[in-house]
């Protein structure tokens, strides 16, 4: 049911104020200095390893991801609202979303067309930051929602029909654009290319669910096998994991590392297509000097 994952404006005004919603605003602090009436100011970067260089990997002290949940005021009985300016970011209230149900956490929505469809609708904002009464969540670990490099390098090096892996950045990234900072280019073998940003109507809301089922089923894409996403921290990923499970896909794992993780180990396959690159930096077909 949509209503599980996702909620309206209209909705979520009507509920302002109410015991037991938690809003959490995901954008930068400086965007934060205007918000919903209520929301907590809280980003994906607070919650990622201090000690790694993949910034993407969750911090393995869970009881630090407690703590700052129970410093939004989350309880466990809490209805999580999250939202974010959804054209001005990489899916960051889906990596929150992800993490979230990785940390054991029961009622999340996002906003259906976030900070974008609020303000368009002149709805109440405030300025001041909000600091709530601790709340006394737990952290409960699920694994079925999240794998690892160890977990991903044995997968690849088998056949694996039972598991797609699906890429989420950017077609160019998929087919090999140098990028700096990391020292190598191109996917993990097999990898299919499914570009995160496609699934947004120009209001921001997420397009007809439909629609976005054609999309997974035009690329083969069997909702009954088991998916796992990446892109390069972990972000957009988390974002096609949450399209996935709202078109009811059941087996879906983020790869948080992704490939900011992945190209650093060159024991780690990888692999190019030279074809596709050149296709995509050639757009007009001028054949290169």
């Amino acid at each position: 049911m949509t209503e599980d994952f996702l909620i309206d404006t209209e909705t979520l005004a009507q509920n302002l104020g109410r015991e037991g919603l938690v809003i959490i605003d995901v954008r930068g602090a400086a965007a934060y200095s205007s918000h919903i009436p209520g929301a907590v100011h809280s980003t994906w970067h607070e919650y990622s390893d201090p000690e790694a260089i993949a910034k993407g990997l969750l911090n393995p002290d869970t009881s630090a991801i407690e703590r700052r949940l129970q410093a939004l005021g989350l309880h466990t009985n809490s209805d999580v609202v999250i939202y974010s300016n959804p054209f001005d970011n990489w899916g960051d209230e889906g990596r929150l979303y992800w993490m979230l149900q990785y940390v054991g956490h029961q009622s999340i929505r996002i906003l259906d067309g976030g900070w974008v469809k609020w303000v368009a609708e002149q709805r109440p904002y405030e300025h001041q930051p909000v600091k709530p009464p601790a709340g006394d969540f737990k952290v409960t670990i699920h694994p079925e929602v999240i794998i690892n490099k160890a977990e991903l390098k044995s997968l690849v090096r088998r056949p694996h029909p039972e598991t797609d892996i699906l890429d989420a950045r950017s077609v160019e990234e998929y087919a090999g654009k140098e990028v700096d900072g990391l020292p190598r280019a191109g996917h993990i073998p097999m990898a299919i290319n499914m570009p995160w940003s496609g699934f947004l109507n120009p209001d921001a809301t997420v397009k007809d669910l439909d629609a976005i089922k054609k999309v997974f089923e035009d690329r083969g894409i069997d909702s009954q096998k088991e998916i796992v996403t990446y892109c390069l921290g972990g972000v957009r990923a988390a974002w096609l994991y949450f399209i996935m499970r709202l078109i009811n896909f059941e087996h879906v794992k983020c790869y948080p590392g992704s490939w900011w993780e992945w190209s650093r180990d060159f024991a780690a396959p990888a692999e190019k297509d030279v074809k596709l690159l050149h296709k995509v930096s050639n757009p007009e077909g001028v054949k290169s000097s």
